[in-house]
């Protein structure tokens, strides 16, 4: 019986990630195909050809626009890899501009995704495919929000970049390990032990020692966007997720959610 049971298991998790593989193949954004990817499909902002790459996500066009690639958030230890990476691609080349909107963000750079030429396939996701970047906050197109994350699954499979550091998906389990991250933007993995409401908040507790560790807040005034996205957040006790965002210090280290996108379910894939 022990040794049936141990052969279902195994036959499981093979159909498992069979199923998840052949998933990701089709979710992967066409890299020199020509099929134009979601984040390429959306409505166009204009074009410009880049004068200098300021860093690994913001660029300068030779008419004195700054553009911000949006959707994707770089590692600062890795900042330097980054910015090379984002140079080989796009500098002195023309680039087209896309985009829901196109209204300058506070320090006046217009955020967009930027496609190379007529390429298939967004600079993001090439960084992201790379191991150069996390998808970051603020894509509100679902489609093209599946593609940079399948685009990040890949690289961290393959351990490209900056996921060729183990630790680099953060364990939920290690309060401490994430203490450090304190103000940088984080991808944590890790089971909610318990959902708990109090006042106007939600708590995703990761751990039974509230005042040190990790926690996950929702804040109810944007519980609408959950049910609307079909998904309750007392459904999510004793779940595995993934979840990304700026790391706070709260009683112990804390993200707090602004938008559903900030959390996936890797076994819902």
């Amino acid at each position: 019986m022990a040794a049936a049971t141990t052969t279902t298991r195994r036959r499981r998790r093979c159909v498992a990630m069979i199923r998840y593989v052949a998933i990701m193949v089709v979710a992967l954004p066409s890299i020199g195909g020509t099929a134009r990817a979601a984040c390429v499909g959306l409505p166009e902002q204009g074009d410009g050809v880049v004068a200098a790459v300021d860093d690994g996500r913001h660029v300068r066009l030779q008419d004195g626009r700054e553009i911000r690639l949006a959707g994707i958030e770089i590692e600062s230890s890795r900042q330097a890899e980054a910015t090379a990476a984002l140079a080989s691609l796009a500098r002195a080349r023309r680039v087209g501009l896309r985009g829901a909107e196109d209204v300058p963000d506070r320090y006046g750079r217009q955020p967009a995704f930027v496609v190379v030429d007529d390429d298939a396939t967004s600079l993001q996701a090439r960084l992201l495919g790379a191991g150069e970047a996390m998808v970051g906050l603020g894509i509100a197109d679902s489609d093209c929000r599946a593609e940079l994350l399948a685009a990040e699954a890949t690289a961290r499979m393959a351990q490209r970049g900056l996921w060729a550091d183990p630790t680099a998906l953060k364990n939920a389990g290690n309060p401490g390990d994430i203490m450090a991250r304190v103000g940088r933007f984080t991808v944590i993995e890790g089971r909610i032990l318990s959902v708990r409401e109090t006042g106007g908040t939600i708590y995703l507790n990761f751990g039974r020692r509230w005042t040190r560790d990790f926690a996950v807040t929702i804040s109810r005034r944007i519980l609408g966007s959950f049910e609307a996205a079909g998904i309750s957040p007392k459904s999510l006790e004793n779940k595995r997720i993934r979840v990304r965002g700026w790391v706070e210090r709260r009683s112990g280290p804390q993200i707090r959610i602004r938008e559903v996108g900030q959390i996936e379910m890797p076994g819902a894939r």
